[in-house]
């Protein structure tokens, strides 16, 4: 606009205060804006000389100011993004216990909503990541890349990850994030996603530890709600990460944890938080369920408690 309005200006100026032609007008701006020159010596009145300097330097300045302004409007998205992304990578670096997300499918969107709803903290490990921030507004954090190399997943923060779940399309794909996955960090837990059963022994060796898949599940809960429908309806209750009023969840027994050394009695569990204890995993990973008042809470027990969440939460401060 700047550049049009000082063009329009010039040419009127040569016309009529030059006496020129419009065609000559028209070629004394052109010619003086883009700098060619007429030579060394110019036959050009004092007055218009004078008129040409000022062609020149407004002519000059718009131009630089029109070519800037094109350049920041080609380079402002390019700038964007790269300062976006050296501020989630930022975040991510200074994450501890998050869970790396392998794969933003079906499968890995649904759970990034599920963790979302328990405000679990997460990474999603995609390919593509316009597809990712096109599904979260980009409020996600994502990193961008092949989730079988190393150094993607080392981008991910997977040395300070708490467990890293593996949701590509292919078996194949998932073997291998997983024997990447444990080479780096040998105590991760791996959840991997399995089509196929024959898949699920090469998934083991290659360092998953649980296996989930998702027609297998989709099955049995659908068995349920067939022949045990009301067992299907429970199920449904504490599965659903929007429904928060009753929650069925984990907390591990630690060493100087005040309910250590108690029975379930004299912990005061139901009397103070209103929480049903449904089972204790013992450290040996064996499940003692509907435990008796007199079951002592031992250090690395984890009991399952059912109840409301705010009621969970408080034992959890507690603990």
């Amino acid at each position: 606009m700047i550049l049009t309005s000082v063009f329009i200006t010039a040419v009127l100026g040569y016309r009529f205060f030059g006496g020129y032609e419009w065609i000559e007008s028209v070629w004394m701006v052109v010619v003086t804006i883009s700098t060619v020159g007429f030579g060394e010596h110019s036959g050009l009145s004092t007055a218009m000389q004078l008129w040409t300097i000022a062609v020149i330097l407004m002519g000059v300045s718009a131009s630089v100011y029109t070519v800037g302004g094109f350049i920041q409007f080609l380079l402002e998205g390019e700038v964007d993004r790269v300062l976006g992304k050296r501020r989630m990578m930022k975040d991510i670096t200074s994450l501890r216990g998050h869970v790396v997300i392998c794969g933003f499918g079906r499968l890995g969107k649904d759970l990034a909503n599920q963790l979302g709803h328990r405000n679990v903290q997460f990474v999603v490990v995609d390919i593509d990541g316009e597809k990712v921030d096109a599904a979260t507004d980009g409020k996600v954090l994502c990193v961008v890349g092949d989730a079988t190399l190393e150094e993607v997943l080392k981008q991910a923060n997977i040395d300070q990850a708490k467990a890293l779940v593996t949701a590509l399309p292919t078996d194949a794909e998932n073997v291998f994030i997983a024997l990447t996955a444990r080479n780096l960090r040998p105590d991760i837990q791996i959840i991997a996603k399995s089509e196929q059963s024959s898949s699920c022994r090469k998934l083991r060796q290659a360092g998953a530890d649980k296996i989930v898949m998702p027609h297998q599940i989709g099955a049995q809960h659908m068995e349920r709600m067939i022949s045990r429908p009301s067992t299907a309806d429970l199920v449904e209750l504490f599965a659903e990460a929007s429904h928060l009023d009753m929650e069925l969840d984990e907390l591990a027994i630690e060493a100087g944890s005040p309910f250590a050394g108690k029975t379930l009695a004299t912990s005061d569990i139901r009397k103070d938080y209103n929480l049903l204890v449904v089972g204790i995993k013992n450290p040996d990973g064996s499940f003692h369920f509907n435990p008796t008042p007199e079951t002592t809470l031992s250090v690395s027990d984890t009991i399952l408690v059912m109840g409301p969440m705010d009621n969970i939460n408080r034992m959890k401060q507690r603990v």
